[in-house]
């Protein structure tokens, strides 16, 4: 039996706070509800989903080159680093076949998630909540658009599913 082509879904700074942060520009839907949507329609795209969310850049970088096979150094112990995975038995050097990466605003800042993108070669999908082309001057550039094999805004929590769909349906991996 072929085993599931697996995806990573990262999530960046503050979107753990998505259903309460500005619902007028995000809405009601919580990161978890998205997490289980995502895993419920991986599921049947025949995809496997690893969850990954942090509010740190290097635990971030860290997360896509554990993506690619490379262990990286053990972080520092802090109480202020915590990032949240879902799914058991993800270790290091868990390779994924893409990733769906709503880096929220590192987006716009973020040169260190480009290369290890870059880096590790892993084919990505970057997804917004809101249309960012629409919101403050400053959120109009993506450090990463132009290396992404595909680029979702606007859609709201259904960005998640488009990604997904795009890459169980027309990724050739």
């Amino acid at each position: 039996m072929a085993s599931r082509r697996h995806i990573l879904l990262i999530n960046g700074p503050n979107l753990n706070l998505l259903g309460t942060r500005e619902p007028q520009i995000y809405g009601s839907t919580t990161l978890h509800d998205i997490e289980q949507a995502s895993q419920t329609l991986a599921f049947s795209l025949g995809l496997r989903l690893t969850t990954f969310q942090s509010n740190h850049e290097g635990a971030i970088i860290d997360r896509i080159h554990q993506a690619a096979g490379f262990i990286p150094s053990p972080p520092s112990p802090s109480p202020s680093s915590a990032a949240t995975t879902t799914e058991a038995g993800v270790g290091p050097g868990d390779k994924v076949s893409a990733i769906i990466i709503n880096p929220g605003a590192y987006t716009h800042t973020s040169i260190g998630i480009r290369d290890a993108l870059l880096g590790t070669g892993i084919p990505f999908v970057e997804v917004h909540v809101s249309n960012v082309h629409a919101r403050e001057a400053f959120r109009h550039h993506s450090y990463l658009s132009d290396k992404a094999v595909a680029v979702v805004c606007g859609l709201g929590p259904f960005g998640y599913s488009a990604a997904l769909e795009f890459l169980g349906r027309h990724m050739k991996f």
